[in-house]
């Protein structure tokens, strides 16, 4: 104990703990320092994004993104709908324009093939003639009709069939 005692009463000691002292003392000015400047660069950004408190806003902001990964899922799953539906949709068309009777002057009757992407769909032959106007509806199913086809119905079924979404020239 004496040697405590001693050891504190030494000159050097006290001067040895005054450094270590006066070296604390500016470590913690400068850590004060620092963290004054972080709290002033946070009130900024917490200013620019227009809040006050940088917690609550985060958790908007995730908040927000959630709604919006859930309305992307929600188009994305629409889209499939969609294009699910779309192939039974009328996406190929093949008309051909003819005259039905030798005393009509042009091509007035018309067969037209409407189907869809596995090729189902209806072929409408409209008939003209200078006494009267028919249409007539023939189903179409897989690329055939169970009903027999004329050479314009035929023809137009084939460019229905073989449409890629351009003018055919057949």
């Amino acid at each position: 104990m004496q040697e405590v005692t001693n050891l504190i009463q030494n000159e050097n000691f006290i001067m040895v703990l005054l450094v270590i002292n006066a070296l604390l003392i500016i470590g913690m000015v400068i850590n004060s320092i620092r963290i004054s400047k972080i709290k002033k660069e946070n009130k900024e950004l917490v200013k620019k994004l227009g809040g006050t408190d940088i917690k609550e806003d985060l958790k908007g902001y995730i908040h927000r993104v959630e709604k919006v990964e859930e309305k992307t899922d929600t188009i994305l799953n629409y889209c499939k709908d969609l294009e699910n539906n779309m192939y039974s949709c009328v996406q190929k068309i093949g008309i051909v324009r003819y005259s039905a009777f030798r005393d009509t002057g042009s091509d007035l009757s018309f067969a037209l093939a409407l189907l869809d992407h596995h090729n189902n769909g209806v072929i409408l032959n409209g008939i003209y003639s200078r006494e009267m106007s028919n249409i007539y509806a023939k189903p179409v199913e897989k690329g055939e009709s169970t009903y027999t086809l004329s050479e314009e119905e035929k023809q137009a079924l084939k460019m229905a069939i073989n449409y890629k979404g351009e003018k055919n020239e057949d």
